[in-house]
């Protein structure tokens, strides 16, 4: 993808910004973003990326592999280089620095997997286990809006697929 600035150089950031209940996505490429004034835009804040990468990784030395620096190849960041800017340079620095940048995640959101949607790969019981999660969150919604009814029905669904418990 271009970038929407400039037109010329690979979109290497990318945003999603809401201006008046409309949102929009910006591509642009590390030249443009640096010109418009994005790529310090976390610096301000007092518990920024850099900062957890600093917390995390007391020395933010190079990466060395032998006496090589651990580089992305696309965009060509050190993980110190992340560490000082508190941003990725690029998607494929996730695959890169994953060894480190997993704790920081994990430090951050306290797990490093997303507990969303369900695979499609699920075993029969987790699927039945994820149905009964959603049909809870919806009894509590139920109950909330004091539309008992709904609730007494979604309870008895809930019982039906616990086997009689719940």
């Amino acid at each position: 993808m271009l970038c929407q600035n400039c037109h010329k150089n690979d979109a290497l950031m990318h945003m999603k910004r809401i201006k008046n209940g409309e949102t929009y996505e910006i591509h642009l490429c590390t030249d443009c973003a640096k010109a418009l004034g994005y790529s310090d835009m976390f610096s301000s804040l007092p518990s920024s990326f850099a900062s957890v990468l600093g917390a995390v990784y007391s020395q933010p030395k190079l990466s060395l592999l032998g006496n090589k620096v651990l580089r992305c190849e696309t965009c060509s960041f050190t993980f110190e280089d992340i560490a000082r800017t508190g941003g990725l340079g690029c998607p494929d620095c996730y695959k890169v620095f994953a060894d480190k940048l997993l704790p920081v995640v994990n430090k951050i959101h306290g797990r490093v997997s997303y507990s969303g949607k369900i695979p499609k790969s699920a075993t029969a019981e987790t699927k039945l286990d994820f149905r009964i999660d959603e049909l809870k969150k919806k009894l509590n919604i139920a109950i909330d809006e004091q539309n008992f009814e709904r609730a007494a029905q979604i309870r008895d669904e809930i019982r039906a697929l616990s086997g009689g418990e719940g």
